[in-house]
Parts: structure tokens; sequence; C-alpha cells
């Protein structure tokens, strides 16, 4: 496995490759890496001949409160990490090389940002779309792997790829949990004991909405969303949403919807916990 920092050796390694006649997978990352990122890397490893996982933590994702600086980093693990999972390169370039001080040019998603996350995190998709499109323009890949954790993510990435004639396949990996059913995550590290122990309210409720709406529809959605609601209140998280949206747009869901995105995120202690669960209706 080799580790490069550079953004012109990076372009030079990758249009070898592909002049090589071999098939580039990327797995975007900000590091400190779990079982769920690795569950990726074992994902694009099935899909091509040339495994990149990238290590950068995006500053133009953060807004000024969030927690840009203490965000958990650990590079020589997640090298080691990489390397047992068969990656061929790291690429770890620096924010100076990234951004320009003076840079003036962003790409935004103008309609499914506009939900969820992107609600009380303004800046976070034009960060996220602008430093995707950046590692893809950087690492060349025929597929990127994304998680579907970050369900709204996924989607957003995989419009801006449609929408902007990227030659690139978008894989979205099933979400990977804890043993006890909470979503992987890095800043799970932030939680202490009881904090963990209450954050789990959510993965559990989501469980039990999703066996509600199977038995039901949607008919008594706004049961379903207020028991949610009242579970995780209940446990001491602060809410920043919980709703169940049309998983193809984002959009309120009608009699004819076929699959939920049921999402969820709350604040337990200093740890933002983010989870989804897709239901399908009617079937």
């Amino acid at each position: 496995m080799k580790i490069i920092n550079k953004i012109a050796e990076m372009q030079q390694y990758s249009t070898l490759q592909r002049c090589e006649g071999k098939k580039i997978a990327v797995v975007p990352t900000m590091g400190f890496l779990h079982e769920g990122h690795l569950s990726l890397i074992d994902c694009a490893r099935k899909e091509a001949d040339i495994v990149i996982v990238t290590n950068f933590v995006n500053p133009t994702q953060f807004a000024p409160h969030e927690d840009l600086d203490t965000y958990p980093r650990n590079f020589e693990e997640d090298c080691k990490l990489c390397k047992e999972r068969g990656t061929d390169i790291v690429f770890a370039p620096e924010a100076d090389d990234m951004y320009c001080a003076d840079r003036t040019t962003w790409v935004i998603e103008e309609k499914l940002s506009k939900h969820l996350c992107g609600l009380s995190r303004p800046v976070f998709f034009r960060g996220i779309c602008t430093v995707v499109t950046k590692l893809f323009n950087i690492t060349l890949p025929d597929i990127a792997v994304f998680g579907q954790k970050d369900a709204q993510q996924a989607l957003i990435i995989t419009r801006m790829v449609r929408d902007l004639n990227f030659p690139i396949e978008i894989i979205v990996a099933p979400l990977v949990r804890e043993k006890d059913g909470l979503a992987m995550s890095s800043r799970n590290r932030y939680l202490n004991e009881g904090e963990r122990h209450r954050g789990l309210v959510i993965s559990r409720s989501l469980f039990r909405a999703e066996k509600m709406l199977v038995q039901n529809g949607i008919g008594r959605l706004g049961e379903v969303l207020s028991m949610i609601v009242d579970n995780i209140s209940e446990a001491g998280g602060k809410i920043d949403y919980v709703e169940a949206l049309d998983a193809a747009t984002l959009e309120e869901p009608d009699e004819n919807v076929k699959t939920l995105l049921l999402a969820c995120a709350a604040d337990f202690g200093k740890a933002r916990l983010i989870d989804n669960v897709l239901v399908k209706i009617g079937e």
C-alpha cells in the first residue's frame, strides 16, 4: 500500500492505471476509520482493480461552531486498517493544497440538500459536494462507494454525479451497526457510557417504527414519528429532526410512496448521532 499526499502525484497515478485498463474505486473518508468504513473498502475491493481510500478532514463542511479542530484523528491506525483490507492507495492531502486561500468556486445542490441535515447545517452539503467533486477530479475513479448511514449525502452525491455527467458509478453500501444496534460513527467516541446506552433509543425506536409502518402503511405516520420523538426526548436526547420522507426524492410521502427514508438526528452529550432505516411500503 502506498500513501500519496500530493494532488498531482495522485492524478498521475490514476491516469496511469486507467491507461493500463484498470478499474479504479474510491472510498472518500475523513479518517478515524471504523468497521463501517472498512465495509466500504471491502465493497470497493470486490468491484475494482485499484482501491483508493481518501483520508481528509474537510474543513469546508464544518460551520465555525462545529468540531473541526477536535474531530477524531488517528492516521497511523487508519493506514494499518486500510492495508489489512487490501487498499492500494491512501490519499491524504493537506487542506492548503486542496483549497486555495482566495477560492471562489463551490458545487451546490439546490433541492435535496434543503432537508434533514441541511436545515441545521446550512454549509454542510456545499462543502460535501465541493470536496467530493475535487476528490473525483483528483483520484479519477470509475466507481465511488458511500455508506447508507449518511443517506442524504449518498442521495445528493448520486444526484450530483447524474446532473454533472461524471462518468462514475455510485455504490451505496449498507449501514453497519455495533452489536447493540448503534449506528457506527467516528463521533461515537464522544459518548460516555451513559450517553451511549441512552443513545441506543434511536435505533430501537427506528426498528419499532419500521415494523409499525410495514404492518399499517403510512396512515399512522404521525403517530409513529411522535413515538420516536417521545422516546428520544425521554432518554435525554436533543432532537435535530425526526422525519419520514420519500427515499427517492426526500419529499413528503403520499399514498403511492414505495420506500420511506425514516431518519433522525439527535445530540447525546457532545455527540451528534444520525441514523436511518429504509422502509418498504406495501410489500
